[in-house]
């Protein structure tokens, strides 16, 4: 069973998302820039887990990127051409052998087409800074033509301090579910479990992919022609000092019956995000 790596959360703006995030609590770290155009400023949680909310940063580079064949830009292009500058558009698998999970997909009739390999700066929040390098294997199906799944390698971890960075002033402390949407919510369901190397649960009709350390949700869409993500679950240390902080700062919210909060998307944050307290 495959791990959680990362969430692609595309924005019109990164400025916008930063200060939307820290708005609702969440630490930002400092901006990340791709070698194919685009840029990213990270919410990174102590799993190792993290939101990577995604700009354009430099169009005529990204361009020629996507010109040049690079399935990440190409993607993340697709997905703005449906959906528009915000959303959510990427769930990626952590892996330590990403040329093995490439040929696994491809063996397996689910390859979502060329790997893709780069190294960009990432720092932490002192300003140390240290070369990360990345490999990219895709995965795709039909039922989610406009999103992208990947198992991403971290091939040089960057010797930089995250731990600043992994503390979160709404006491987030992990992403403990993702909730897609889906005409073709059974398809979709089994082609995440095929990706994952997981099942498909189906306890109460409900759908979900289980992973290590979080769970997919696939619901069924009755009124919508496409797949696409509708929220991001956290795990928080203390529901009422989140309430507490969103009031105060004039965040929407709204109580859900399981004694959650779901804070609805807005620009900078590309879907809901609910808010569970730990057991």
């Amino acid at each position: 069973m495959r791990a959680l790596d990362h969430l692609v959360m595309p924005t019109a703006r990164l400025a916008t998302a930063r200060e939307r995030l820290s708005s609702l609590g969440f630490t930002v770290a400092p901006q990340g820039n791709h070698p194919f155009g685009t840029i990213n400023a990270c919410i990174y949680f102590a799993d190792g887990t993290f939101i990577e909310p995604l700009a354009i940063g430099d169009r005529a580079v990204v361009d020629k990127a996507i010109a040049d064949g690079n399935n990440f830009v190409q993607s993340d292009r697709r997905f703005r051409a449906a959906a528009g500058d915000e959303g959510l558009s990427g769930l990626v698998f952590a892996t330590t052998d990403a040329e093995a999970d490439d040929r696994e997909f491809r063996e397996a009739g689910i390859s979502g087409g060329a790997m893709v390999e780069f190294s960009r700066p990432s720092m932490d929040a002192s300003g140390r800074s240290d070369i990360a390098t990345f490999l990219l294997a895709f995965a795709g199906t039909p039922a989610a033509p406009d999103l992208h799944f990947f198992a991403c390698e971290r091939r040089k971890a960057p010797k930089i301090d995250r731990s600043q960075l992994e503390k979160h002033e709404n006491g987030a402390k992990a992403i403990a579910s993702v909730i897609m949407m889906s005409p073709r919510a059974r398809e979709l369901a089994e082609f995440l479990a095929k990706a994952a190397r997981s099942k498909v649960d189906a306890e109460g009709g409900k759908l979900s992919v289980p992973l290590a350390g979080c769970t997919i949700q696939v619901r069924e869409h009755t009124q919508g022609s496409s797949t696409r993500f509708d929220a991001i679950v956290f795990h928080i240390a203390n529901i009422l000092f989140a309430k507490t902080m969103f009031s105060g700062r004039g965040i929407v919210y709204e109580h859900l019956s399981d004694g959650a909060i779901r804070v609805p998307a807005a620009p900078g944050q590309g879907v809901d995000f609910i808010f569970e307290e730990l057991p």
